[in-house]
């Protein structure tokens, strides 16, 4: 009885160290397993999300302020960008034009020096000794001469300020052009300028031909006044005394 039992307990005893064994390596088994999974951790995911969203607005932000600065510099090489003006050659060339109409005047010219010798000597108003009929007649036609003179010098600048005219119209024209296609502020004062300068040259031109005009009058009523001084005067020494004709 003795001998079963015991090869029933080592029986018994062996089958337990058995699943024993075997449980201890399904465990050890096992355990390198699970180490090998990933986990997922939301909340790092998020973070990592907000990292690369910063990241990226950042990267925007620069390049968006690049192509700002980018502009900045195209803008402002408009603003420095010029514009050629033929036109104020062309305005040059006309006042220069009439100034040498201004500088054809004849017997009293557009000059504050001599002036009153000039007039003096073609109106002297008196006389300190009596002039012979053709002395008188030659200071006469002189004056008449000087006045026509005046006259024609007056009617050339209006001609050439009426021709100018036309020109101006033209270049009025190309400056307005110029002005509105201008890309920055400095073509638009340039325009600008060259439209000041058109109305101060033809401002120019208007005094020009108001100052001959009134030459011209002026000559015009010296010479009138000067020939009732003459006929005064011619009077006089035809009369002599007044004791030449005694009545009877």
């Amino acid at each position: 009885m003795r001998s079963p039992i015991r090869k029933y307990l080592a029986a018994s005893a062996h089958g337990i160290g058995a699943a024993a064994s075997l449980v201890m390596g399904v465990v050890t088994t096992s355990t390198p397993a699970r180490a090998q999974l990933t986990v997922f951790d939301p909340s790092n995911y998020s973070q990592n999300l907000l990292t690369a969203a910063r990241t990226l607005t950042q990267i925007n932000n620069q390049i968006q302020s690049l192509q700002n600065q980018a502009q900045s510099l195209i803008n402002q090489a408009k603003n420095l960008t010029k514009i050629d003006f033929p036109e104020l050659q062309a305005l040059t060339q006309t006042l220069q034009q009439i100034d040498r109409l201004m500088g054809q005047a004849q017997g009293i010219r557009f000059q504050v020096s001599g002036l009153d010798q000039q007039f003096r000597q073609l109106f002297p108003q008196t006389f300190g000794q009596a002039l012979r009929t053709n002395e008188q007649v030659l200071a006469a036609r002189t004056r008449l001469d000087t006045a026509m003179s005046a006259y024609q010098q007056t009617m050339t600048v209006q001609a050439q300020v009426a021709e100018n005219v036309q020109a101006d119209a033209q270049t009025l024209s190309s400056i307005v052009s110029k002005s509105q296609g201008a890309e920055g502020a400095l073509q638009a004062q340039q325009a600008t300028n060259q439209l000041l300068a058109l109305t101060a040259k033809q401002q120019f031109q208007i005094q020009n031909m108001m100052a001959a005009q009134y030459r011209a009058e002026t000559i015009e009523r010296a010479r009138q006044a000067q020939s009732q001084i003459d006929a005064q005067a011619a009077t006089t020494r035809f009369l002599g005394s007044g004791n030449a004709y005694t009545p009877q």
